[in-house]
């Protein structure tokens, strides 16, 4: 048994330590295994992400120019890469719901899964919150059924969606592929009529600011407004690392895991490139900089809305719902895998009669929920939800380093092409942007460290003392520890 842990026990139902085995424990936190093949898996991975690719990304062009968010793009499309092939790896290696909690745990020890697990469930409460926001901006916007942006809307948004997760893994990512297709083809129809306006002229049509270091017509903004460009630049590919999160519930995983990520990553760096080209070439770099709905503005510039203005402006509606409806599911799993691990309360992770934890579902909800009617600040949460993002970016990326070299004889179905050094560039390129988002939004990144270091006092003083050794993961790093303890010896 790992150091620290304990083994549950008491009457079936019941998450306090008793007299009964484990296996009653696990009974009541199971997932439903088999649900979801590499093509769910693959719509999952587009999902996560496809909200970016309609607004957020063209921030960075206030910060950066068209030069430096291309860079930063590319940059972080590097990182991105290098994380989804380690991440492949490691899925393969240890197929179960706690993602990048679990192979922290194995390679980082007790605080490293603790750590890493917190940033991703920083990340995947904020961002659906953030979203619900924007998707209440885009049902005002359009006028539908006459409603504003505000908590009804938001409320409506939890609702819906948490009861179809309620329902069921299979019938929910049955879903969200359907709307990430409907919004993957919006965004194709969209960069062919956006291209019929392209003017090169036009992607470095901001004033250059002769102050800045290294400016000129293509990095306005200078060579720091590359390393400020990177958040933004993130957008695009931001939540594709969530897709090992539904491992535990995967057909075959080893093998439908990296397949799913690789896959899903290329889908992305083409939408992505085909989106900032066209919508920066159409209406210019100025003009869509700071706009809530680039696409349509790209369109349509400042005139009377179009048919294609109209329907691409409806298609962000779905891909917010996309990114909206998966992110929600991707914070279920990553609350439930800590829950039953002991991490965090345990009764979180009970499951209802579908193997869906329902709990790890309604309460990230109810907290989203008042954090959008509360807070109303879209953009903040969302910084919030980034800096977590790169926390955790950081620590799976060494993760993956420090299993490569402490046993390099672990079975590994999958291998990660350059191996630690391609991991040793998505750590080092996931720092660098996590200190960018101190040059972004320096309130959001200490709101963000103010929640880790709530977590880790309840970590430290509580939950640390009381780990589940049945757990999955749990189970995993201990057989590591009694192994390397009988090579010593």
């Amino acid at each position: 048994m790992a150091q620290g842990t304990e083994t549950p026990a008491g009457p079936p139902d019941s998450t306090s330590p008793g007299a009964t085995g484990s296996a009653a424990y696990l009974r009541r936190r199971t997932l439903r295994r088999g649900s979801a093949g590499w093509l769910l898996l693959t719509g999952l991975g587009v999902a996560y992400v496809v909200s970016g690719d309609f607004s957020g990304w063209n921030i960075g062009l206030s910060k950066g120019g068209f030069g430096g968010l291309a860079v930063a793009m590319v940059l972080m499309g590097v990182m991105y890469a290098c994380l989804v092939f380690a991440l492949a790896e490691l899925s393969a290696i240890l197929p179960t719901a706690g993602g990048g909690y679990g192979f922290a745990r194995r390679a980082l020890g007790t605080w490293g899964g603790f750590l890493t697990g917190t940033a991703i469930l920083i990340e995947y409460i904020l961002a659906p919150a953030a979203i619900s926001l924007f998707i209440g901006d885009y049902v005002e916007s359009l006028g539908l059924f006459g409603l504003t942006s505000g908590w009804p809307v938001y409320l409506a948004c939890f609702a819906i969606f948490i009861g179809i997760h309620l329902w069921g893994v299979g019938e929910a990512l049955r879903f969200s592929l359907v709307v990430t297709a409907i919004a993957v083809a919006a965004l194709l129809i969209f960069a062919v009529g956006a291209f019929t306006e392209f003017d090169a002229g036009r992607l470095n049509d901001i004033p250059a600011d002769p102050s800045a270091f290294g400016s000129n017509s293509w990095l306005p903004y200078g060579l720091l407004g590359i390393w400020a460009a990177f958040p933004f630049g993130m957008w695009f590919f931001l939540g594709v690392e969530g897709v090992p999160l539904a491992a535990e519930e995967a057909k075959d995983p080893v093998r439908s895991m990296p397949k799913a990520l690789a896959i899903s990553l290329a889908v992305l760096v083409f939408l992505a490139l085909i989106t900032f080209v066209s919508a920066t070439g159409a209406q210019g770099a100025n003009a869509i900089k700071e706009a809530g709905n680039p696409l349509v503005v790209a369109l349509q510039g400042t005139g009377e809305p179009t048919a294609l203005s109209r329907f691409v402006n409806y298609a962000g509606l779905a891909g917010l719902v996309a990114s909206f409806f998966s992110l929600i599911f991707a914070g279920s799993r990553q609350l439930f895998a800590l829950s039953r691990a002991g991490y965090l309360p345990r009764f979180l992770s009970l499951t209802n009669r579908r193997k869906s934890p329902y709990l790890g579902l309604l309460i990230p909800g109810v907290i989203g929920f008042t954090l959008a009617a509360w807070s109303g600040n879209g953009g903040r949460m969302l910084n919030v939800a980034v800096f977590g993002a790169t926390i955790s970016y950081a620590l799976m990326a060494l993760s993956h380093i420090v299993l490569r070299r402490r046993e390099p004889d672990l079975p590994r179905p999958y291998r990660t092409p350059g191996g630690a050094r391609t991991s040793g560039v998505a750590f080092v390129l996931a720092c660098s942007a996590l200190v960018a988002t101190f040059l972004v939004d320096r309130d959001a990144a200490f709101i963000a460290l103010g929640v880790y270091a709530v977590a880790l006092a309840y970590f430290a003083l509580y939950s640390r003392h009381r780990l589940v050794a049945a757990a999955p993961e749990e189970e995993f790093a201990a057989l590591a520890a009694a192994e390397a303890e009988l090579k010593r010896d």
